[in-house]
């Protein structure tokens, strides 16, 4: 049975576990990791069938089989490359570290060295679907507008060093737009969808991102464009919030639990 390790006991990751937990996969949560030791204790508690271990990174990655970051881009860039190192398996879900070209192919290369399997789950959006089946051939541009309700940005690095009084926008208004490569950096904890997209379909530099306040929201909405050789599609997707975390969307738990699925079912269903 395949054991898991999961870094990060936040909402997402916190998902993950009770879903392993229900008994629904056949996989072992093992152990886990977070930088606030009771966080963890307490999800812990909150299992009925298993009762994983709390251990440190370095002993968690000698433990078992697959690990899941869900913690930050942070952990990604510390713990992801000792994770393939170790001949771990990885699934990532704070994609937006790979922005960084070194990073990205450092543990691209990692995984190759040591025949090991990089994961990375759509997120908050629909379409990475299509957009790999487009891969194929020539995709032309990629553009994601995001539309938040404006406090559910608050906090990202674009906001603070321009000093954006969020309680005060009244009406739609666009905050950001350019590269995804500078749109992740800008907001680390509410595009990480743009990395995804990127990887993808036509790179950081090429995909086109669009960051829009509109108090009329209650939802986190993602629209994706892409034109290429084989036509032109559409996608957006409204997405609830975590109860936990605005900055995050309920889907994006979802589809870390879908990937997992994926990767223990012998059955494949879409691109």
């Amino acid at each position: 049975m395949l054991k898991i390790g999961v870094i990060g006991c936040g909402f997402i990751g916190g998902q993950i576990c009770r879903a392993i937990d229900s008994g629904a996969f056949d996989a072992e949560l093992y152990a886990l990791f977070d930088s606030s030791q009771s966080k963890a204790l307490k999800l812990t508690a909150s299992l009925k069938r298993y009762s994983p271990a709390y251990m440190r990174i370095e002993e968690l990655l000698q433990s078992v089989d697959l690990v899941i970051e869900s913690a930050s881009q942070n952990a990604v860039r510390l713990i992801v490359p000792q994770a393939l190192e170790a001949g771990r398996d990885v699934m990532v879900l704070s994609v937006g570290a790979l922005a960084d070209e070194e990073l990205r192919e450092k543990l691209f290369r990692l995984a190759e060295q040591n025949n090991c399997k990089l994961y990375f789950p759509s997120g908050a959006i629909v379409g990475i679907d299509g957009i790999n089946s487009a891969s194929a051939s020539e995709i032309s541009s990629v553009t994601l507008t995001t539309r938040k309700p404006p406090l559910n940005l608050a906090g990202a690095p674009h906001i603070e060093a321009l000093g954006i009084e969020l309680e005060k926008i009244e009406k739609e208004t666009l905050l950001f737009e350019g590269p995804a490569s500078e749109a992740v950096k800008a907001f680390p904890a509410n595009v990480n969808v743009a990395a995804t997209i990127s990887l993808a379909g036509i790179g950081f530099d090429r995909t086109k991102v669009k960051v829009v306040a509109d108090p009329s929201l209650s939802r986190n909405v993602h629209e994706i464009t892409v034109e290429g050789k084989f036509g032109k599609f559409f996608t957006r997707v409204e997405n609830v919030p975590s109860p936990e975390n605005p900055k995050t969307s309920y889907l994006a738990a979802l589809s870390a639990i879908s990937t997992l699925k994926k990767i223990l079912s012998p059955v494949q269903i879409g691109t």
